[in-house]
């Protein structure tokens, strides 16, 4: 283990996105300094971080002068370059590390890494051609969703199965890459557990938060989730057992599906996530303070909920609302300064307040 990071260090943070933009501003309430690496230009993270490289993920030199002026280097999306992410580790201490990044960019790998816990995915099939699907719809039945095993986020990637498809077709319609097919789980509730796990080993989990999602992005999260006090516990063991299989150092999102038999893993986020938003103004410490403690190698904070909330993302032209937002006494506000407002784009979220009852 590192020393810790004192004030004044530099924390490296891969992506310019919202979540870089929000670790950004976590990083400086503790008095570090943040060199984000973009490639594009006037991203959210590039108005509140202190320096911005604006090179590509395959410039080898930029990484390079990245990586060196940088005490650790963290990041906000899970699909980053391996050939970068070489270059990277040459000249710099990633956290969280390759383990957590290789396990999460491949479906397929992710799935049998819980397998392998002893946990349940959703049944699942590996799909590399045409005739793989055809035998995997066979196996697994309708309805099913089949996936890209990379890069997939927010609903992309994805096609949804109801029966009577033409497996050729389906095929080229996914461009012909690498997919699994998930059967159907039929679940009360999804549920995400936002835990932590600092460089010394401590482990801390924020409560639950249940999850509604619209057009397969994440419309609320809610806390208090609606299930059971020994379920909460589950969930939290079950994000523990992953952090520390992954020997991981920073926050991750575990999503959950509820279910008459117990808890099916839908998917593991080895970054800051969407559905641990609500952390901003329920918490006295929230995710993204969380992550920049663990990175630093800090003592991690206390999490402990002190209001329910509801977090809502603003996706395009909900923006819209803006004007009757500010004006609510119970909305806490938060826009990530992108410039054009798109359908489906996230804009910004709120949380919702209402005393811990």
């Amino acid at each position: 283990m590192t020393d810790p990071l004192k004030p004044g260090a530099t924390i490296g943070i891969l992506g310019g996105g919202q979540l870089g933009r929000m670790l950004s501003a976590a990083a400086s309430r503790l008095g570090f300094k943040t060199c984000i690496f973009e490639p594009g230009g006037d991203c959210p993270a590039s108005h509140v971080a202190n320096y911005h490289f604006q090179k590509s993920y395959d410039d080898a030199e930029a990484l390079t002068a990245f990586a060196k002026s940088c005490d650790v280097v963290t990041y906000e999306f899970e699909n980053i370059p391996t050939s970068a992410l070489d270059q990277l580790e040459s000249a710099a201490l990633i956290r969280p590390g390759r383990l957590a990044l290789a396990t999460s960019q491949d479906r397929l790998v992710e799935k049998q890494f819980l397998e392998g816990l002893g946990l349940r995915p959703a049944p699942f099939v590996n799909v590399e051609s045409a005739t793989d699907l055809a035998a995997a719809i066979a196996r697994i039945g309708t309805p099913s969703i089949l996936k890209t095993r990379r890069f997939g986020y927010d609903g992309k990637g994805q096609l949804r199965l109801k029966g009577g498809e033409d497996p050729e077709a389906l095929w080229d319609e996914m461009g012909k890459v690498p997919c699994v097919l998930e059967g159907f789980v039929d679940f009360s509730c999804e549920i995400s557990v936002i835990g932590a796990r600092g460089a010394d080993g401590q482990v801390a989990c924020f409560d639950p938060g249940e999850n509604v999602h619209r057009g397969g992005i994440l419309h609320t999260t809610t806390v208090p989730a609606q299930i059971s006090a020994a379920l909460r516990t589950d969930a939290v063991l079950l994000a523990g057992r992953i952090l520390n299989a992954l020997d991981y150092i920073g926050v991750l999102g575990v999503e959950l599906f509820v279910t008459a038999e117990g808890l099916i893993v839908n998917e593991i986020a080895p970054r800051v996530h969407n559905s641990g938003h609500w952390t901003q103004n329920g918490c006295l410490i929230d995710q993204f303070e969380q992550h920049i403690r663990a990175v630093a190698g800090w003592p991690l904070g206390d999490g402990t909920r002190h209001a329910n909330v509801e977090m809502e993302n603003l996706i395009g032209h909900d923006m819209d609302r803006l004007g009757a937002l500010a004006a609510d006494p119970q909305v806490a506000l938060h826009l990530y300064g992108k410039s054009e407002v798109k359908p489906g784009r996230k804009m910004g979220h709120i949380n919702r307040i209402t005393p811990r009852g």
